[in-house]
């Protein structure tokens, strides 16, 4: 049956290559590099390499304990870490500098996938969260390349729609070499689903380290507001940002209010639908200072690699992605800089870690956006409940720190099973 998907991809390669042409229109990154994404690479083999697959921004910011991990462990081999967008590129750039090779993942074709690993013969390769494709994980089984699915989450709604490709899904969850789960229910659904050798390894997001210079640079900022409140609004989405904006819009204090949208394509597009909306936008690119009046306040975050700064200087955080039904995004940023979150009802990316951050008391989940600008403002008027939800917050970062050395010890047993550790 994967001859059939193999099919389907390659009718549907004209479409590809007109949409990965259009999206360049908005981001110059898509038309960069174009022959990696059929396997051909002008990079040089390594006699050693470690390969990890970051599809985007918060993957490649995920994994970066596993990296760090796996460079102290394996000094006299090379990293390679390849990802799907060029938002992800950049950031891997911005995250890992020239401490590792970077490269597009090819497109899931048999040839290219082939090209790809007999160019650079990974002797392990780690696929972050839910990154499956059929042809690349079946063509490593060929090549002897035993492929670990990392800080791997699956949803009740995910798990329902590989068990409806099943024919497809079940062969590549079966030809991993391991499974490292984010936590128990993750695990039990990527068993069903006929993954092996699944272990609970824990969140990688809980052992990122936020940049400190950022962080100095936050409260830097922070402190110069002197009493004036901050809300942030963190990785909001698309038809969000109106919804918060106008939950907001009608408060008379001084609070300041900090939008920073999760895609950077879309920064123009929220900065004119907040002027709409009548507010006075400061933009953080422009090095703009933020409006000193009482109402109708914005600092835009139309910056990439900075939500350390962005937590650094705000009271409370209202994490985007959660007031539609698209999953949520990553809270454990704001529960690390000991900040009180609140999120909106759909974070079911993230389920487990919302409901430990609610059982902890570090975290609100709210059904809607006008529930959640409301306990939002007394929560900005309870400096002492603030300072709770903050400790608390920290606490649990603490309590499930760990898991890049339970990865490594799952890739360390693989590669020593090779027989060449």
């Amino acid at each position: 049956m994967r001859t059939l998907y193999t099919w389907l991809l390659y009718a549907a390669l004209p479409w590809v290559l007109a949409r990965l042409w259009w999206r360049g229109r908005r981001e110059p990154g898509y038309r960069e590099a174009l022959a990696e994404r059929f396997g051909f690479s002008t990079l040089e083999p390594k006699p050693k390499l470690l390969w990890l697959h970051a599809v985007s921004v918060g993957e490649a910011r995920a994994c970066a304990p596993l990296v760090r991990a796996l460079q102290r462990e394996y000094p006299d081999h090379e990293l390679l870490v390849t990802c799907l967008t060029a938002s992800g590129r950049e950031t891997v750039k911005q995250v890992f500098g020239e401490s590792v090779l970077l490269a597009y993942l090819p497109y899931d074709y048999p040839r290219a996938v082939r090209r790809f690993l007999e160019h650079f013969r990974p002797r392990l390769g780690v696929l972050v969260e839910t990154e499956i494709w059929p042809n690349l994980v079946q063509a490593c089984r060929q090549y002897g390349v035993p492929v670990v699915l990392a800080n791997a989450r699956m949803s009740h709604r995910s798990a329902r729609g590989y068990r409806r490709l099943g024919w497809l899904s079940q062969p590549a969850f079966a030809s991993l070499a391991a499974v490292c789960a984010q936590g128990a229910a993750d695990a039990r659904r990527l068993t069903r689903l006929g993954a092996r050798e699944v272990t609970i390894a824990g969140n990688l997001k809980f052992d990122i380290e936020p940049d400190a210079a950022k962080v100095a640079e936050g409260r830097a900022f922070r402190a110069a507001l002197g009493q004036r409140k901050v809300l942030l609004f963190a990785s909001t989405r698309e038809g969000e940002e109106e919804r918060l904006l106008e939950e907001a819009g009608d408060t008379d204090d001084s609070t300041l209010l900090v939008l920073v949208p999760r895609h950077q394509q879309r920064f123009d597009a929220v900065a004119s639908l907040a002027e709409r909306m009548g507010f006075t936008v400061a933009r953080r690119s422009l090095g703009e200072a933020p409006h000193q009046g009482r109402r109708s306040c914005l600092y835009l975050g139309d910056t990439m690699g900075e939500m350390a700064f962005y937590y650094a200087l705000c009271d409370v955080a209202v994490i985007g992605g959660s007031f539609e039904p698209l999953g949520g995004q990553n809270l454990i940023e704001g529960c690390a800089a000991g900040v009180p979150v609140i999120t909106g009802p759909h974070m079911f990316n993230f389920a487990d870690v919302t409901r430990l951050a609610v059982r902890a008391q570090a975290a609100l989940q709210l059904p809607d956006a006008a529930a959640a600008l409301r306990v939002a403002r007394d929560l900005l008027a309870d400096p002492e409940r603030c300072a709770r939800m903050g400790v608390a917050a920290r606490r649990l970062c603490a309590r499930h720190r760990g898991a890049a050395e339970r990865h490594l010890a799952v890739c360390r047993r693989l590669l020593t099973g090779q027989g060449r550790g």
